[in-house]
């Protein structure tokens, strides 16, 4: 119990630090639907790496019902991940996602078949962020430092410090000052 309340706390002071918008660590630890979806995928993760794969599906989608935060719990997640909103959020079974990484409401990675035993979902590298409503489909990579716009359907991996956007989103790959040098 009291190394759920550790994680509660640690997750609570990461919100804080990254919203704007909360301004007490209590509500950060209470009112924010992330807690209780990573929370609840920790437990869940943990007993499908054990092979309890019923129990973890049913913590995963009471959770789901508790927060609009689905979460397979197949998933691998770094640390601090921060879910702003959270309402929409889809994570799937084989879905890697690296540390520091910011997901926006209605973010979906996703599978683009119906294959068994093999990588179908997206992996996340670190310190990225994923805009609000964007979708990312299959086995892709999406790059460190990278950024998905809202909106944005990604099928293709995304290079380390590029932003994708658009509909299918294009690489749009810039220099360490900003200026754009390529489309792809």
């Amino acid at each position: 119990m009291l190394k759920n309340w550790q994680k509660r706390v640690t997750i609570g002071k990461h919100i804080l630090r990254e919203d704007p918008a909360c301004k007490t660590l209590f509500e950060a630890m209470f009112m924010y639907p992330m807690v209780s979806a990573l929370l609840s995928h920790n437990r869940a993760h943990q007993l499908y790496k054990s092979g309890h794969n019923t129990l973890a599906r049913w913590i995963s989608q009471r959770n789901r019902k508790k927060t609009g935060i689905e979460i397979h719990p197949g998933a691998v997640i770094g640390d601090n991940l921060f879910i702003d909103h959270g309402m929409g959020v889809v994570i799937g079974e084989t879905a890697i996602i690296g540390d520091n990484v910011t997901i926006f409401h209605g973010v979906t990675l996703g599978g683009t078949g119906k294959e068994k035993d093999c990588k179908r979902h997206p992996t996340v590298g670190n310190n990225c962020i994923l805009g609000a409503g964007s979708t990312m489909l299959g086995p892709i990579i999406i790059g460190d430092n990278a950024k998905v716009g809202a909106g944005a359907v990604v099928i293709h991996d995304v290079p380390e410090g590029a932003t994708a956007v658009g509909v299918s989103a294009r690489n749009i790959i810039r220099d360490k000052n900003g200026e754009r040098i390529s489309v792809e």
